[in-house]
């Protein structure tokens, strides 16, 4: 059975960095948003799309100069601040079969997490940006995940992924693969598992200790090999 992991808020606890750094950032050219609604709002989006959403509301464009500078100061928390997920490196340990990364950060953003984090090598060469691969569409499209599976030639009914944002499971949903909710990371809030399961998560767990069983259990209902 494939394994398909998000990143930011399932591997590392990344995204509760970013949400502080983009409501710092947005508040300096007037758009007023705290971390915890940044969160909520745009976790899963790259900034590109959270941009196009900002211009739209305060309706004007931002000087393109604005997403350099926001890219270079997070990249640099990130290599700071982050940390894996607790349990990450316990279940890796103990989980057999093939296994990918698929996210909508870069592949240069998604080293510098993942070296920190000492999970880079687990995965390896089987991480994936969304931007960089395929059709170069980013979640919620399918397009990562269809490109994981066709790369490990696998059927999306014997793959799962697991996701922590409702642009995420949108994403492994339409790529036809048995999805898994997350809410183990730092910037989980009470009814996030309710908008990942109404987006497409067959279920929704909080600890890796109980992605095992999860897992035996599709293998029981579905037939997943």
């Amino acid at each position: 059975m494939l394994i398909m992991f998000d990143c930011d808020g399932v591997l590392v606890d990344s995204e509760i960095i970013a949400a502080r750094v983009d409501s710092e950032d947005l508040a300096e050219v007037g758009f007023e948003i705290t971390p915890e609604e940044v969160v909520r709002r745009f976790a899963g989006l790259t900034f590109a799309d959270i941009i196009e959403v900002v211009e739209a509301e305060i309706g004007r464009r931002i000087d393109p100069s604005f997403h350099a500078n926001q890219k270079k100061k997070l990249s640099q928390r990130l290599a700071e601040e982050v940390e894996a997920v607790p349990g990450i490196i316990d279940l890796l340990d103990n989980l057999d079969g093939p296994r990918c990364v698929c996210s909508n950060s870069s592949t240069e953003r998604l080293k510098i997490m993942m070296q920190r984090t000492d999970l880079w090598d687990r995965f390896k060469p089987y991480i994936w940006s969304a931007v960089e691969v395929g059709t170069k569409q980013p979640k919620p499209d399918p397009n990562v995940y269809a490109y994981a599976l066709e790369q490990f030639a696998t059927a999306p009914r014997d793959a799962v992924v697991i996701e922590d944002s409702v642009f995420g499971v949108t994403a492994a949903h339409a790529a036809g693969a048995r999805v898994v909710g997350f809410t183990g990371g730092a910037h989980a809030w009470p009814g996030l598992a309710d908008l990942l399961t109404d987006a497409g998560a067959e279920t929704v767990i909080h600890r890796w200790a109980d992605l095992p069983k999860v897992i035996e259990a599709f293998s029981a209902w579905d037939g997943v090999d």
